[in-house]
C-alpha cells in the first residue's frame, strides 16, 4: 500500500535495535553513539495474522503470502534538529514521506549505555522531538503563508480562505501544539494544506516504550508516565524490550513462544507493533484462497469491490463483474470453499460492495 511508518526518537533509545528486530536481520547498525544511523533504512514487514495459517490448513497451499507494512528507520533526531542541528533537516524531510511515526522512548535506567540528554525522562524525551516537529511545521507554514499573502491580493477568495486558515493554524503551532490538536482540522481549506505540507505533528503516533527485561511484567514509574501522556493525545503505548525482541527473531516460532512464556508474556511487542500500525493507517486484509497460495491483500478499510479487487490487478477493476465472498468464520466452520458453498455461505456481491476484513474472496472480470 505504500505507507511506511516513520521509527523516530532520540540517539541511543532503541530504534536501530527495534528495526533489527522488526526486520528479523540485522540491517541497521547498532552502536553506543549518536547518529549512527546515517540514511534511512526501509524495510517492508509481514502482519501477524493466525488466520493465514487456519486457512492454509484447509487448502494446503504451495505457500503462504501474509500483508505487509513498511517500516523506515530513521536516524536520532536532537533538540535543534528543526534549525539544522545534528543532521536534522535530512532527517526531519525523511520522516515527512511516512504516513505514522513509531516513537520509541526510552524507558530503563542503563549506566553503560549513555543518552544525549544525560539523563532518563521520557516525557522530556517526547517533548523534544514532538518540539522539533512543531517546529519543523512552523517554518514550512510560514513560507506558505508568504505565498498565500502575495496571491490573496489579486482578490481571489479561495486562497483568502486558505490563507486565513493558514494563519489561525499558525496561532496554534506558536503556542507548541501539534496540528493534530487543531480544531479545524476537518475544514477543506486545512485539508488542502496538509495533503500539501503534510505536517509532521499531524502524522498519527504509536509509542514505543522500550524497557528492559524487568520492565516486561510491571509498567515502571517512566512507562506509566508516558501511558498518562499517551492518553491525553490519543495516541497508543506499545511495551517493549527491543533487546529482548531482537533475541527474540532468531529463534524458530515454538522456540520464541516458549521464551515469551517463560518471560511470562502472551505476545510480542513488535507482533503488536505491526498490528496496531495497520489499523491505525486504516488497513484491512481479504484473503485469496488457493492450491498455488493463500494470501492477505492490503486494502483501505470502506473500500468497494471493484477497488479492492486492483491491488490483484487493475484489470480486474476496470472490468469487474461480481465477486464470490465467504466470510472467514463460514470459510473456517465449513471446511473450505465446496462445504461453505453447500451451506449456503458463499455470496455474490456486486460494484457497491464493502469488502470486510478477513473476507475470502474471488473476482469476476473482463478482459
Amino acid at each position: 500500500m505504500g505507507l511506511p511508518v516513520g521509527i523516530v526518537g532520540l540517539p541511543n533509545v532503541g530504534k536501530s535495535t527495534t528495526f533489527n528486530a522488526l526486520t528479523k536481520a540485522q540491517n541497521a547498525e547498532s552502536a553506543n553513539y549518536p547518529f549512527c544511523t546515517i540514511e534511512p533504512n526501509k524495510a517492508v514487514v509481514p502482519v501477524p495474522d493466525p488466520r493465514l495459517d487456519e486457512l492454509a490448513k484447509i487448502v494446503n497451499p504451495q505457500r503462504i503470502q501474509h500483508s505487509t507494512i513498511d517500516f523506515v528507520d530513521i536516524a536520532g533526531l536532537v533538540k535543534g534538529a528543526s534549525k539544522g542541528e545534528g543532521l536534522g533537516n535530512q532527517f526531519l524531510s525523511n520522516i515527512r514521506e511516512t504516513d505514522m511515526i513509531l516513537h520509541m522512548v526510552r524507558c530503563f535506567e542503563d549506566g553503560n549505555i549513555t543518552h544525549v540528554e544525560g539523563s532518563i525522562d521520557p516525557l522530556r524525551d517526547i517533548e523534544i522531538i514532538e518540539s522539533e516537529l512543531i517546529f519543523a511545521d512552523i517554518q514550512q507554514l510560514e513560507k506558505k503563508i508568504d505565498r498565500l499573502a502575495r496571491q490573496s491580493k489579486t482578490g481571489d477568495k479561495k486562497v483568502r480562505a486558505q490563507l486565513e486558515i493558514a494563519q489561525e493554524l499558525m496561532k496554534h503551532l506558536e503556542e507548541i501544539k501539534p496540528v493534530s490538536t487543531f480544531e479545524n482540522r476537518d475544514d477543506e481549506n486545512f485539508i488542502q494544506l496538509d495533503k500539501e505540507l503534510r505536517f509532521l505533528s499531524n502524522k498519527p503516533i504509536i509509542y514505543g516504550a522500550n524497557v528492559d527485561e524487568d520492565g516486561l511484567l510491571e509498567d515502571n514509574e517512566h512507562v506509566k508516565a508516558v501511558k498518562q501522556h499517551a492518553k491525553e493525545v490519543g495516541a497508543d503505548v506499545i511495551k517493549l524490550c527491543a533487546k529482548i525482541e531482537e533475541e527474540l527473531v532468531q529463534l524458530e516460532e515454538e522456540e520464541a513462544k516458549e521464551f515469551l512464556a517463560e518471560l511470562g508474556i502472551e505476545e510480542s511487542g513488535l507482533d503488536k507493533i505491526i498490528r496496531t500500525a495497520f489499523d491505525r493507517l486504516g488497513l484491512i486484509s481479504y484473503f485469496t484462497a488457493g492450491v498455488k497460495e493463500v494470501r492477505a491483500w492490503t486494502i483501505h478499510k470502506g473500500w468497494k469491490a471493484p477497488k479492492a479487487a486492483s491491488v490483484i490487478h487493475n484489470d480486474f477493476e476496470r472490468g469487474f463483474i461480481r465477486a464470490e465472498v465467504i466470510a472467514y468464520e463460514d470459510f473456517i466452520q465449513y471446511g473450505g470453499e465446496q462445504g461453505a458453498k453447500e451451506a449456503g455461505k458463499m455470496r455474490l456481491e456486486g460494484k457497491d460492495y464493502i469488502v470486510q476484513d478477513g473476507d475470502i474472496m474471488h473476482f469476476r472480470f473482463n478482459v
